[in-house]
Order: structure tokens, then C-alpha cells, then sequence
């Protein structure tokens, strides 16, 4: 079974634009293997075997929250599942937490580059407290981004700080804890209660360092994501079940964490 935890998908109406949009600010560096739709993304699905993908949607205007989260909500289904999202500078972050909440959603992602805020913003801490009480997961966009320059408005040490103040909640930090931050992620993140998703991903971290991390730091706390559309899962799954570790974590990491935590 393969359950990929962090995917994209866009509204047949703007999948296109938004596609083409993130490859010209990427400077190509994003390639999509799909068109971005939900169509797309069950398409690759079948063609590379994977049981059920999570779509991380992200609200870039505030004004677009309620619509978005509740059109995530339309697409789920058996095979596609969906967090919520909101945007830092919501008027009314309890109201929108609440609303995925009633949604069904397990969580909610947060881009800080996309939108524009960084993650050890004290306002911020209010809304990830809100959201755990609330039994939500939270996923973070982690690291460098290629369509945005300098800072980088989330690393290692301030994800390893939110952790040690939240003390509790499921936090999960994309791109093996920082995007091109895997040392600081050595340093700060591993034998944390932090999880790690995997997703674009391992064309780029040393594979002896990916197993490092996940044998100091647990198998159990590492999510197999592929970015989709910006990577091939098939290619993903294959390096993963290249590196020498034991069939019991490869299976942790392609399903059975995300089942434990998405309670199917």
C-alpha cells in the first residue's frame, strides 16, 4: 500500500495558470509530471499505484478561505483526502479553524513562503495552539522554495523552538524537515516529536543522510509525500525501496504512519 501525504490539486478553472505560473517563478525548476487537476492527480495514481493521496491546499488570499476549504472538501472521496487551509492574516482565525473542523478535515497546511509569513511569529503560535486543541494536525511547507528568494521564513531550529512551546500536537514538516536545511535538521529536528514527510525529495538529499534521519530519528515519525504534481511517485518509490532499510520502515513510511495518523 502506498499512501502519499502531500499532494497538490487546482480547480480545472485555474490548473493551468497556476501550473505554468509556478514553473516561470521556479525558473523551471518545478517540472509537472500532471496538469494539476484532481483528474490528474487520480491519474498518476493509477498509473503509478498509489491507494490514496492527500491533497495540501494553500490559501493565498484571505478572502478565498471558506470557498477553498469547502471546495477541498467536494473532491474527497475514497482514494483523496484533503487538509484545510487558512491565511495568517485572517480577521478571525478561530472561525476559520472551526470550519475545517466542521468540514471533517484532519489538518491544516501552511506555505510561509506562498504566504508570506514566518513561522515563529508569535500571532501564529495562537493559531497553531487553537488548531491542536482542536485535534488538528498541522503540515508546513519547510525550507527553501524555488520560487522565492531569500529569507527563508521556516527552519529547523524554529520548527524544533514551536515544538518544545506547543508540547503537543501533531506538527509535520515537509521536504525531511527543510528543504537543502538536511544539517540543521541533523542538528535541531531529529529525536524530536516533529514529523517529516518526505515530499520532493529524494532527487535531492543524500540518500546516507536520508537514512541517518531515519534511523536516528524513527521511522515512525516519517510520511511518504511526493509533492505532486512537481514529482513522479513512481520514481519516489523506487529510490525509497533502494536504500537499505528494513521492510517494516519502508512500510511505516509508505502507509502505516499515515493511516495511524489519518485514522482509516
Amino acid at each position: 500500500m502506498v499512501i502519499d501525504f502531500h499532494t497538490h490539486a487546482f480547480h480545472d478553472r485555474i490548473a493551468e495558470w497556476v501550473i505554468e505560473s509556478l514553473m516561470e517563478s521556479s525558473k523551471d525548476e518545478c517540472k509537472p509530471c500532471s496538469d494539476g487537476t484532481v483528474g490528474g492527480l487520480l491519474k498518476n495514481m493509477d498509473e503509478f499505484g498509489v491507494d490514496i493521496s492527500v491533497v495540501q491546499p494553500i490559501v493565498v488570499n484571505p478572502k478565498n478561505t471558506e470557498v477553498q476549504n469547502k471546495w477541498v472538501k467536494e473532491i474527497t472521496n475514497d482514494r483523496i483526502l484533503s487538509f484545510g487551509s487558512l491565511h495568517p492574516e485572517t480577521d478571525d482565525y478561530k472561525r476559520d479553524i472551526d470550519l475545517i473542523c466542521s468540514l471533517g478535515l484532519p489538518g491544516i497546511k501552511f506555505h510561509p513562503e506562498f504566504q508570506k509569513f514566518f513561522i515563529d511569529d508569535p500571532k501564529m503560535l495562537k493559531m497553531y495552539d487553537y488548531a491542536f486543541s482542536k485535534g488538528l494536525m498541522i503540515l508546513f511547507h519547510a525550507g527553501y522554495d524555488p520560487s522565492f528568494p531569500p529569507p527563508i521564513h521556516s527552519t529547523p531550529k524554529q520548527f524544533a523552538q514551536i515544538a518544545k512551546e506547543m508540547q503537543g500536537g501533531v506538527m509535520i514538516t515537509a521536504h525531511l524537515g527543510g528543504q537543502s536545511q538536511w544539517d540543521d535538521v541533523e542538528k535541531y529536528l531529529v529525536g524530536t516529536d516533529v514529523y517529516f514527510d518526505t515530499a520532493m525529495g529524494m532527487e535531492y538529499y543524500p540518500h546516507e543522510q536520508f537514512v541517518r534521519i531515519v534511523e536516528n530519528h524513527g521511522a515512525d515519525k516519517i510520511l511518504f509525500g511526493s509533492d505532486s504534481p512537481w514529482t513522479r511517485v513512481d520514481e519516489e518509490i523506487e529510490t525509497l525501496n533502494s536504500l537499505p532499510l528494513t521492510q517494516e520502515q519502508k512500510d511505516l513510511i509508505l502507509y502505516k504512519n499515515a493511516k495511524r495518523l489519518l485514522k482509516i
